[in-house]
């Protein structure tokens, strides 16, 4: 299915995630304040049975309409949440089983596919238990990984960006131990996580020229050596290698002086070296509208940041502020790949 920027775009595809979370309370209240944010048309892959429930939990009334395909959205979005129902599911807020996982599991395999096959313009991914996803035979890491493998791509070139109104940022590394990151890191990792990035805010950002500040991984950047060697190794030459591909990245720059309101103007995305780096600042920032985007993929695909809060689930008091950022921002990153289909530079690196 292709589309031109002239014709609306499909709706935006949501995996319910973990019944038992706030991922089908997060999706009925971004519906609820749709118009008053501006969301594009999206539809729910998940159990039409768990929404209604969760709308009466949340005090709200929603109405919530079956759909047989994503090309029904429209038509009924603007009075009732459209929803591509899986069935009935006997479940308990806040407490996690085998059957939900499935359910979860089965809604973002459908609705990755719907995006892939172009019914949909973009996938945003509800909340999931990894540990519950493992029992019910779901063998990738993440949803992320997951993701990637359907498209076709290496989990290496899948980048994980997290952003927000203040920040944006890329762990080098993810979800590892903190002993293992200086082991780790490479070169051509860091060079090849900063090309990606490059190329998707240029691409779904629209940002022309991006400006990448590069984390230091020693206090002080190393400090000439003092305080450890990676800095000047294994980071200075991937910031050079990333100039000589005509990418503006500067670096490596002392982690604890790059997030204060003045150095956050100098650039467009810090690229830092392990997950605690990077979380941490845009989580103090931009909590309730932060967005995890996966860059490098053939498809649109952003997240809440945040996981399943099953300490909270049902009771009414998560807010849907980094859901609504997330579907806003996958609206926005694929109308701009509609009107432009293939970035107008390509790193060569990435060539």
């Amino acid at each position: 299915m292709t589309t031109s920027p002239q014709q609306p775009l499909p709706p935006i595809a949501i995996s319910m995630g973990d019944p038992a979370g706030i991922g089908p309370e997060m999706a009925l209240a971004a519906w609820a304040l749709s118009a008053s944010a501006d969301l594009p048309p999206f539809f729910v892959v998940g159990s039409r049975a768990v929404l209604a429930a969760a709308a009466i939990a949340r005090g709200l009334h929603i109405p919530i309409v079956a759909i047989a395909a994503p090309d029904e959205a429209a038509a009924v979005f603007e009075t009732a949440l459209p929803v591509i129902d899986l069935g009935d599911l006997a479940y308990t807020p806040g407490e996690p089983d085998d059957a939900g996982a499935a359910m979860a599991l089965r809604a973002l395999e459908l609705a990755t596919g719907l995006v892939r096959n172009g019914a949909a313009s973009a996938l945003v991914t509800g909340p999931v238990a990894k540990s519950r996803l493992a029992r019910v035979g779901f063998s990738h890491p993440g949803q992320t990984e997951f993701v990637a493998h359907a498209c076709g791509i290496a989990p290496e070139n899948a980048v994980m960006m997290l952003a927000g109104p203040s920040l944006r940022v890329v762990p080098v590394t993810v979800h590892v131990a903190l002993h293992s990151v200086a082991g780790l890191l490479t070169a051509a990792l860091i060079e090849n996580r900063a090309a990606i990035t490059a190329a998707a805010l240029q691409r779904d950002f629209g940002v022309a020229n991006p400006r990448l500040a590069v984390a230091g991984l020693n206090p002080h950047a190393g400090e000439e050596g003092r305080m450890g060697h990676e800095d000047a190794d294994v980071i200075v030459p991937a910031v050079a290698a990333l100039r000589a591909a005509g990418i503006d990245a500067t670096g490596p720059l002392p982690a604890d002086t790059m997030f204060h309101v003045q150095a956050r103007a100098t650039y467009d995305v810090a690229i830092c070296m392990y997950h605690d780096q990077a979380l941490i600042p845009i989580k103090a920032l931009d909590f309730d509208e932060g967005v995890n985007v996966t860059l490098g993929l053939p498809i649109i695909r952003t997240s809440p940041d945040h996981g399943t809060a099953f300490n909270i689930a049902g009771t009414g008091t998560a807010r849907p502020g980094a859901t609504i950022a997330a579907i806003r921002m996958a609206g926005e990153c694929a109308a701009r790949r509609a009107a432009n289909p293939l970035p107008d530079t390509m790193p060569d690196m990435l060539a």
